[in-house]
């Protein structure tokens, strides 16, 4: 399949404090690197699941994608051309490439314009003046299942999940060859859940676009994602296949997150593997593997030498000097 998306040791970096202040503390390098080094590829049509705690750099990661915090290091291609760097004018055809929802469905659309507004403001940005704009915003927001009496609400008057169709009916405006969906699914109720994903899986079957989801939700990662990445302080731990990564994780981070996923069934007989400790702090990362002070498997060498990406055959690729099955 031809790649859509290309990230190649991609670096993002926020100030801890102004270059003033740190020469006068003696503080060397006053950053810290939300993203170090990731790697990754989606191909047309394709959806890849990107999971990991609270503060992995996930959302940091999709938003350097979007060209919306800037990139430190390394590359990022949209359909072979190289987007890292750019602005303005010059990013705007392949941001009408991409299209991102972000995680509070109610709190990411403007609270005075209407849904017809907020549906339609994509074509005023990108300067679209050859269609429609009513009838673009009816077949928008029937392709989400909403009818034409949504355009005159505002989003005070949206369910949550109402909220979440808006949002998805505003980045299909431009007809993007790829949606970023960060945490598509927080807040909602099972059910309007898996609305929200049989959603996305019928207009991914229609329309061909791939899609990057964010989340913490196993079961959502597991039933609609092709491919699947684990990310811990800001690098990939573990990546491929999600039916190869679900039925043989190498990398012991991903075996503690697999295992806490809940079961629905009370009767089945779990293996919980609890991680040890907090998440290190970025200022403070770990030497050696990063994930060696809470790891159960750890050994002296984890404390020194940080681990090379290893491959499990084709796609799959993880980071440990001693991974799932080699542990004896």
């Amino acid at each position: 399949m031809t790649a859509l998306l290309e990230i190649e040791n991609l670096r993002v970096r926020f100030p801890t404090m102004g270059p003033l202040r740190a020469r006068l503390t003696g503080v060397a390098d006053p950053w810290i690197d939300a993203v170090c080094g990731v790697s990754l590829s989606i191909a047309e049509g394709e959806t890849l699941g990107l999971v990991g705690e609270s503060g992995s750099g996930k959302s940091t990661l999709a938003r350097a994608v979007m060209g919306l915090v800037p990139v430190a290091e390394g590359q990022v291609r949209v359909e072979g051309r190289r987007i890292d760097g750019l602005g303005g004018q010059a990013l705007a055809p392949f941001r009408r490439r991409m299209a991102m929802m972000f995680q509070d469905p109610v709190g990411s659309l403007s609270p005075r314009l209407t849904v017809r507004s907020l549906v339609a403001e994509p074509f005023r940005i990108h300067g679209v003046r050859d269609r429609d704009l009513d009838a673009e915003v009816r077949r928008l927001l029937g392709l989400v299942g909403l009818g034409p009496d949504f355009a005159q609400r505002f989003p005070h008057q949206l369910s949550g999940g109402q909220a979440r169709r808006v949002g998805v009916a505003r980045a299909l405006a431009l007809d993007p060859k790829l949606i970023i969906a960060d945490e598509p699914t927080a807040g909602l109720d099972v059910s309007v859940q898996g609305e929200i994903l049989n959603l996305l899986a019928r207009l991914q079957g229609e329309i061909g676009v791939a899609i990057l989801i964010i989340t913490h939700n196993l079961n959502v990662v597991r039933h609609v994602t092709d491919r699947m990445a684990i990310m811990y302080l800001g690098r990939f731990v573990e990546q491929g296949a999600t039916g190869q990564v679900f039925e043989r994780p190498h990398h012991p981070y991903t075996e503690a997150l697999l295992s806490a996923n809940p079961e629905p069934d009370p009767d089945a007989v779990l293996n919980r593997v609890e991680i040890k400790g907090e998440v290190p702090s970025l200022l403070r990362r770990p030497a050696g593997c990063e994930f060696h002070t809470r790891c159960l498997y750890a050994r002296e060498r984890c404390s020194s030498e940080a681990p090379a990406v290893s491959s499990a055959g084709g796609a799959h690729r993880y980071t440990c000097h001693f991974p799932l099955g080699e542990n004896g």
